[in-house]
């Protein structure tokens, strides 16, 4: 499932789709993602500043998320459609804590264009994978407002497992916004090398 390619970056192949980590190169594809689903979007995420929707914007980004790959801090992948460069989804782990948490948070968001299809349940299912296979982390964590129930399905549909709601946990869209806490343990977790 996990194949690599320049610099040993992941692609991994999900059907139709292909997942990996975004590049500098990415800037005009992630910049169009955003803009086209900027309306749709609005309501599950934090208020953006118009430089989010602008390819200087993104420009600066993505040298700032190179980093943070290089550095094992962050990964931010990218769901395309095999052969095609668009972007109709985003995957990123943030908050990366290694020994002895071995654990991080994962946010990801579908092109209006793509949902109903199941792409990002197994594009997500995928993605977790390889952080437990290649990156060996244990739990990967998601939160999600109650009302979102396509996310719910996904996480679900994708092994994460309730654990809890968080009163005010993130400013979504200018108000602060109750979420369901849930994680993945990875059920096959060896203690990498120190």
């Amino acid at each position: 499932m996990f194949h690599s390619i320049i610099n040993r970056s992941p692609a991994i192949v999900v059907g139709d789709f292909k997942v990996r980590l975004i590049t500098t190169k990415d800037v005009h594809q992630i910049t169009a993602y955003y803009q086209r689903n900027r309306a749709y979007l609005q309501p599950w995420e934090p208020l953006r500043d118009e430089a989010f929707f602008s390819e200087a914007g993104w420009s600066k980004r993505l040298n700032q998320l190179s980093e943070l790959h290089k550095h094992k801090l962050a990964y931010y992948f990218v769901i395309v459609r095999k052969g095609s460069n668009e972007i109709c989804g985003v995957i990123n782990f943030s908050n990366l804590v290694r020994h002895p948490f071995y654990a991080c948070h994962v946010g990801y968001s579908l092109d209006e264009n793509c949902q109903g299809k199941g792409v990002m349940r197994r594009a997500l299912n995928a993605a977790v994978e390889w952080m437990f296979e290649e990156q060996h982390f244990h739990r990967v964590m998601a939160a999600y407002m109650p009302r979102n129930k396509r996310s719910e399905a996904v996480l679900k549909a994708a092994g994460f497992e309730k654990e809890g709601t968080a009163k005010d946990y993130l400013l979504i869209n200018g108000r602060w916004e109750d979420h369901i806490l849930t994680a993945r343990i990875n059920p096959h977790w060896n203690q990498p090398l120190l």
